[in-house]
């Protein structure tokens, strides 16, 4: 069983689960588990590694439309060295300080991979779901997609400096709570813009038809793939970027662009659910980030 088989598995035991975080009496909170093995390429600093781990969480909150309250982080490797220690704690506090928030501390093990798990929490009295989305409705992105694709290939090649920091994503906090007395369904595309369409279809009960010449492609990706058309599959498939995926009402859009603080892109349009989801009126496969 992968791992969303076994999201969907799960998903049919416990009712409230579905969005990027859970919502409970006002308090948002969401963990994710980062591996060595998986998550962080040879070159990841540990810095980096505190920033990305924790801006992960953050991500989740941020795609609820919530204001983020705290961070913490149980850190497990096979010895504590102090400067990779202290690198990651500072990795961490600096992200939250980006976006507001506090990095509050966390737990210590011992194991023989290293691996961060994640805890962030956030509140709000009306968060945005997956599920709103709305035939009519326009689908934007946050920001650039591909960062992530480039950072790997830039630690294949050994150019870690800037892949670290193509690594270190800003959280889309206030652009989450700029965009949520706008969205009708939003998620992050940690997964991949293709594969978060998806499962916005699915939870939404919709569909959608993008274009491939809005999709907004960070500079980066172009710099490392062959040609247009890898630069565009780094783009929608890869994931890892945390940009917020929303759907809108088309005349919410100029209000919306002006509540947020970083780029948005309208790529395309909500459908009916029998339309599927498609790219330049081809079916768009539901290919993305998968833990393995």
């Amino acid at each position: 069983m992968d791992e969303r088989a076994a999201l969907r598995l799960l998903s049919d035991e416990l009712a409230a689960a579905g969005d990027d975080a859970a919502v409970v009496d006002g308090l948002v909170v969401t963990t994710d588990m980062l591996h060595d093995r998986t998550d962080f390429p040879d070159g990841t600093s540990r810095y980096t590694a505190g920033w990305r781990a924790v801006g992960a969480s953050l991500s989740d909150v941020a795609a609820m439309g919530a204001p983020a309250t705290a961070a913490v982080a149980a850190y497990a490797a096979p010895t504590f060295d102090r400067e990779e220690l202290l690198a990651f704690v500072r990795g961490a506090s600096d992200v939250c300080e980006r976006v507001g928030t506090e990095y509050v501390g966390g737990d210590l093990d011992g194991h023989d991979e290293f691996t961060v798990s994640t805890t962030a929490i956030g509140r709000t009295d009306d968060p945005v779901p997956r599920s709103g989305a709305r035939p009519g409705d326009v689908i934007c992105v946050t920001g650039t997609l591909g960062r992530s694709a480039a950072a790997l290939r830039l630690f294949d090649r050994g150019a870690v400096d800037r892949a670290n920091d193509l690594f270190r994503f800003e959280p889309r906090i206030a652009a989450g709570q700029g965009l949520a007395p706008h969205a009708t369904a939003m998620m992050d595309s940690s997964d991949g813009l293709a594969r978060s369409l998806h499962q916005l279809a699915e939870a939404s009960d919709c569909g959608f038809a993008i274009e491939s010449d809005r999709v907004p492609i960070a500079d980066a990706v172009r710099d490392v793939a062959d040609d247009d058309d890898e630069a565009l599959e780094l783009a929608t498939t890869f994931g890892e970027d945390f940009e917020l995926v929303a759907t809108l009402p088309e005349e919410a859009l100029p209000a919306a662009r002006d509540a947020t603080d970083v780029p948005l892109a309208a790529i395309g349009s909500v459908r009916d659910a029998g339309d599927g989801v498609t790219m330049d009126g081809e079916s768009l496969a539901d290919r993305g980030y998968t833990h393995g």
